[in-house]
């Protein structure tokens, strides 16, 4: 299954020219690294609410770039009934993070292939 929902994330590398997707992919990416670390820092403080904050975040960033799968987990790691602990679901988040990634700078570089053709 992909990272990505491609009704999001390529109808976004389709209509806007192509250094802006990258600078939202690279935004992303900040983003991610930053929300990512903070989910971390407050999992291992066993400060729930922050943990949860966070991964709202995440969820909301996820979701504006088609990243479904992320979007996904990190709203079960928003959900205090979920019962999944912060040490488990930080590394599942940081994976799907990674592979949105990966399928988001795929579309970057196509779309910039795309753009550069006669």
């Amino acid at each position: 299954m992909s990272a990505l929902d491609p009704s999001i994330a390529e109808q976004l590398a389709q209509d806007l020219p192509p250094e802006d997707f990258r600078r939202i992919v690279e935004t992303f990416e900040d983003d991610l690294g930053r929300l990512a670390a903070e989910l971390e820092r407050a999992g291992l403080a066993g400060s729930l609410d922050a943990y949860r904050r966070v991964a709202h975040s995440l969820a909301g960033a996820a979701a504006a770039v088609g990243a479904v799968m992320l979007e996904r987990t990190a709203r079960v790691a928003m959900d205090p009934r979920s019962g999944m602990p912060p040490a488990q679901m930080v590394p599942i988040i940081r994976a799907q993070a990674a592979a949105a990634l990966q399928e988001l700078a795929v579309l970057a570089a196509r779309a910039g292939d795309d753009s550069a053709a006669p």
